[in-house]
């Protein structure tokens, strides 16, 4: 490993071009010492080395022995450590100094190896000198041309060791996905050697080792490349230079002790025992952990995939469970004595954890792993067992992402004894201290986290863990970081689940990301809100967010830097404010401490000091009221991620390739519909949308609340006529709004536009595609010019700004430096794009310029309160009209909700179908469970119809057991008299009816659902109904909870034992437990 090197800061923060590049090193290496030999005293990296991993985990660290040629690609961030080497003018054991020759990852890459390898000038007295390759698992295939010449020359050349980090790169939703696929494959088919490790603690050891195996064969060393290869960590006893380069020499005399007629089976595992007895290590080509006398065996390959599945291997098995897991080190060469030799006798069955390219590969049962068609083969020929045990394929593409609970989750799949759905937690409190930050890049403080990391790492008897994730796909690019600390040394090659503290930096985070899920309950809370009084919180903090916090009773404290004056004088100060801030909540024993060392840190002794005096009024601690325990029955509360995807290592220049519009006169429309075949010219209903739509046309529309009520719920009907239009019992209809055509012709008027002018967008679908609209029609169908403008609005309009005043607001608005303006207009004032034309008036951008930055209108989802089979030509729904007023006593309404109660009998509206997973049983004799809140209730009435209708056909149909909730029974009632006549007709069996506020105690859904259990467990379990829910999402823990009570209360009576939550996970395979929620 040598000398502690600091990263390349200059490459910092850039995104690599997409070509990934390959490096030549000239340089032969460092070795090693016997066990108790010379080690290097662990260093905490820069600042700047934060950003890529640790000084020991930094991926080109990892290559210690004697290369005198490197291959690596850019894209990954692979070459930071070798090029520090080069510019260092660092000589390794050999006394060569390292140089870097950038090359293109292609077809025939590494060529250019082979060439330096066997041309006339290679020194010869150099070909025992060990060659290393650096590269990312996407780069083997445009190396696999140069890797197999290289196999079929090995006698004479080099020996070859390809240190390889499992990443890729994968278009679309996946992001940056742990490749082992690729690596098995071509492993397997070249005939090369295989090692990987399983922890950063092990992995200069495995560098050692794979280069010693490489004097036997071409060998790859593969370390997982995104948690692994880039979290920050302390690692003791690193060996440096001279101890490696005395391990390898002595190791490497033991080789002709294996024999000359030894196979490479044989060679390996002598050379690993050698290695164990050099260094004092117990390293196995193949590892047993787990129960003493285990009936099942999990095989597993992998850096996160091996440590997790031996940490809950291990933890389970305390509790009892026969279960064991083999880590194989070594996959080739393939040592199937070794790998027989580790299983226990008592195994009765085995899995294989195999990974393959992607999920039409896991579908498809006709491929297995590579891992597995191995351990088959071991197994079916060997004479351990006077029955061979079955062998298992559980294959997971790429993409997947392990936690303890998603591997415990497999073990449960193999045995059936571990509890389903149960959180595995291996880090208890008592052991380390967890903390998580969400961050957007552009924010002030995002780099708060790196700097609390090294000053935790100041602790010699603390081992910290720094972990980070971009997602550049979410809020322009979202950072989330963990922290970890311990006194012993830990294993967490996943995210963080259950946080002591969590900081959030961006309000807007937890619209869109589940940051609660993330952390424990009782534990602390801090969001950044500049601006923000205790009485506008529940502005800020959606009524979820709210209930989490008052249930699970989590401390809340708010941060805001606008009370301190020196932020206005210098940003920086924010970042100092948020580490003081987070260290008070986190931990208060290191506040007083903590300014010193921070400064230190920071660089900025004087900022640090006056941020310091002014964190008692910039951070408080909010007593959450007993109204936040209160919950909006209507309330959209949509399911959200628990993490982001990683997509990058680090954020990219938001630089957007604008595409073009033309804007033009009504002759030029008129050619292209007159000579359609010489312009290309198709006409289509709303050419911009990208799903099948239809028209349709208002049949009736009626407010179900009174006029005097506060809620405008109305029922809306359509007639779909020769539309074309079908859907489904439960499906969604999705409406494409129009803006108000009073505020669109005063918008024009002001903006000076003539309405019938032609514009010419790309399409969506297609850029090359040009649609075309009038200036109206793109105003009332298209563009969102009353909705809320971002960031980037603020900044694009300042290019058209010809006072420079107003330039500079608009630049300051789209910067970070306006960040507590922009969420006040964003927020309390509710600015739209028009707001914001009008106000600045000197940037006055043309139409098409308009159609280019602001953005296209969105259309909104409502489930569907009938059947098409009932009634053939309609469809309806229910809605709840959205509405507020805003600062300026101006009444502001949700765009789709208020141009659907607005609309008049006859109206034509665009509309398209969203399928759902609301869906009728098979079986019309199952019973039906519904709970449904507020506008939740739409999808059962379209239930009830339906089965109302085969009542009256004759047919038998099962109990229909409805509940429903909201706040008022005179106000919302909804639909009620129709539900009182299906009662009356036998089609409805019971009518649980929840008005919260009608008396002094709450009385919700739940509590209706447990005063009829009788009732529940008869439909639900004697008679095999099915369950649905539909609403918002805070009652499904309580209504879950009255199920769990009833399969309980069953299996009670009926004399069994029944794991309720698990019988729940049964009934939701089985389609009967529904959840549409949000």
């Amino acid at each position: 490993m040598g000398e502690p090197m600091d990263l390349d800061v200059s490459s910092s923060g850039r995104k690599r071009k997409a070509d990934d590049a390959i490096s030549v090193i000239n340089q032969p290496a460092r070795i090693q010492k016997p066990a108790g030999g010379p080690t290097l005293d662990s260093t905490w990296n820069t600042r700047a080395d934060l950003r890529y991993g640790a000084d020991f985990n930094s991926a080109g660290r990892i290559c210690p022995l004697r290369q005198d040629i490197l291959v690596l690609p850019e894209s990954f961030d692979l070459d930071i450590a070798v090029r520090n080497w080069a510019a260092a003018d660092t000589k390794n054991a050999n006394g060569y100094t390292t140089q870097v020759a950038p090359m293109q990852t292609r077809s025939g890459a590494g060529t250019i190896a082979l060439g330096y390898m066997f041309s006339k000038d290679f020194d010869l007295t150099k070909r025992h000198i060990p060659q290393s390759l650096l590269a990312s698992s996407s780069s083997l295939q445009s190396l696999r041309t140069a890797l197999d010449q290289l196999a079929l020359l090995y006698t004479v050349a080099n020996p070859l060791v390809a240190h390889v980090a499992a990443v890729d790169y994968v278009p679309g939703s996946s992001g940056l996905v742990t490749d082992y696929a690729t690596a098995l494959t071509v492993a397997e088919e070249l005939g090369l050697g295989l090692v990987s490790s399983s922890s950063a603690y092990e992995v200069q050891h495995m560098a050692l080792f794979s280069t010693l195996l490489a004097t036997v064969l071409p060998t790859i060393h593969i370390f997982d490349g995104i948690n692994v290869g880039r979290d920050t960590l302390r690692v003791i006893d690193v060996l440096n230079q001279s101890g490696l380069s005395n391990a390898y020499t002595n190791v490497l005399k033991e080789l002709p002790k294996a024999g000359k007629k030894a196979d490479p089976e044989m060679k390996v595992e002598h050379l690993l025992n050698a290695f164990n007895n050099e260094l004092g290590t117990a390293y196995g080509l193949f590892e047993y952990r787990g129960h003493s006398s285990p009936e099942i065996v999990l095989v597993v390959f992998g850096s996160v995939e091996s440590s997790l599945a031996t940490q809950v291997a291990e933890r389970l098995s305390k509790e009892g469970t026969k279960i064991g897991v083999v880590n194989v080190r070594v996959y080739r060469p393939f040592a199937e004595e070794a790998f027989l030799k580790v299983l226990p006798a008592s195994v009765r069955n085995l899995a294989v954890l195999g990974q393959v390219q992607d999920q039409v590969a896991v579908a498809d049962v006709s491929s297995h792993s590579n891992l597995y068609e191995d351990v088959l083969a071991a197994v079916a020929f060997s004479e351990k067992w006077a029955t061979s045990p079955p062998v298992a394929d559980f294959k997971y593409a790429r993409s997947e992402a392990f936690t303890p609970t998603s591997i415990a989750a497999i073990f449960r799949q193999i045995t059936g004894k571990i509890a389903d759905g149960e959180r595995i937690e291996l880090l208890s409190a008592s052991q380390a201290q967890q903390y998580t930050f969400w961050d957007v890049e552009e924010s002030a403080a995002s780099t708060a986290p790196s700097a609390i990391s090294k000053l935790l790492s100041g602790d010699s008897a603390s081992n910290v863990v720094f972990s980070q994730t971009h997602d550049n796909l979410v809020q322009g690019g979202t950072i989330r970081t963990d922290i970890r600390s311990s006194k012993k040394t830990i294993e967490a090659n996943y995210p963080v689940e259950e946080a002591d503290v969590a900081f959030v930096g961006e309000e807007k985070l937890l619209k869109e990301i589940g940051v609660l899920k993330n952390l424990k309950n009782s534990g602390a809370l801090i969001v950044k809100l500049p601006g923000v009084k205790d009485e506008d919180l529940e502005k800020k903090l959606s009524i979820s967010v709210r209930n989490d916090i008052k249930f699970r009773s989590i401390q809340l404290f708010i941060l805001d830097p606008t009370l301190s004056t020196a932020v206005g004088k210098d940003s920086a100060v924010e970042t100092l404010l948020t580490e003081l801030a987070f260290l008070k909540v986190a931990r208060p024993d290191l506040v007083e401490s903590a300014v010193e060392k921070l400064a230190t840190i920071n660089a900025n002794v004087e900022l640090l000091t006056e941020a310091a005096a002014y964190l008692e009024t910039a951070l408080r601690h909010i007593e959450i009221p007993e109204a936040w325990a209160e919950v909006e029955v209507d309330a959209e509360v949509p399911d959200l991620p628990r993490n982001i995807k990683s997509t990058s290592f680090t954020g990219f220049d938001k630089e957007d390739a604008e595409l073009p519009s033309l804007l033009h006169d009504w002759q030029t429309a008129a050619k292209g519909l007159v000579f359609k075949e010489a312009y290309g010219t198709k006409t289509a209903l709303r050419p911009d949308l990208s799903t099948k739509t239809y028209e349709i046309y208002v049949k009736e529309n009626r407010r179900l609340t009174p006029m005097t009520y506060d809620r405008n719920i109305f029922h809306i009907e359509f007639d779909i006529g020769q539309s074309g239009l079908t859907y489904n019992i439960g499906e969604a209809l999705g409406i494409h709004a129009e803006n108000n055509v009073d505020e669109v012709n005063e918008f024009m008027k002001f903006y000076g536009l003539n309405p019938d002018d032609v514009v010419e967008v790309p399409s969506r679908e297609d850029p090359t595609v040009m649609d075309t609209r009038t200036v109206f029609q793109s105003l009332i169908q298209n563009v969102d010019i009353f909705g809320k403008p971002p960031k980037r609005f603020y900044e694009a309009l300042a290019e058209f700004a010809s006072d420079e005043n107003e330039k500079k607001e608009l630049l300051t608005l789209g910067g970070p430096e306006g960040a507590n303006e922009f969420k006040r207009r964003a927020e309390v004032d509710t600015i739209t794009f028009a707001d914001v034309l009008l106000e600045f008036q000197s940037a006055h951008p043309s139409f098409h310029d308009i159609v280019r930055i602001v953005s296209p209108m969105k259309r909104r989802e409502y489930s569907i309160a009938s059947s098409q089979a009932v009634n053939a030509s309609t469809v309806a729904l229910m809605i709840v009209v959205v509405g507020w007023v805003d600062p300026k006593g101006r009444d502001r309404f949700g765009q789709a909700t208020r141009y659907l109660s607005e609309l008049s009998v006859g109206s034509k509206v665009t509309a398209s179908v969203k399928p759902s997973v609301m869906k009728l049983p098979t079986k019309d004799t199952a019973p039906l469970i519904m709970a449904g809140l507020g506008t939740g209730l739409a999808p059962f009435r379209a239930f009830v119809q339906y089965r109302a209708m085969q009542k009256a056909q004759g047919k038998e149909i099962g109990s229909i057991l409805l509940y429903m909730g909201s706040r008022h029974q005179r106000e919302e009632y909804l639909y009620g008299e129709e539900w009182e006549a299906y009662q009356d007709a036998g089609v409805i069996t019971l009518l649980g009816r929840a008005f919260s506020r009608d008396q002094p105690q709450k009385i919700y859904i739940q509590d209706r659902m447990r005063q009829t259990v009788t009732d529940i467990i008869k439909a639900y379990i004697k008679e095999e109904g099915s369950f649905y829910l539909c609403g918002p999402t805070w009652p499904v823990p309580d209504v879950t909870e009255v199920l769990e009570e009833a399969i309980a209360t069953d299996a009670k009576a009926m004399g069994k034992k029944v794991d309720s939550r698990k019988e729940i996970e049964r009934l939701k395979e089985d389609l009967r437990y529904v959840l549409e929620v949000y």
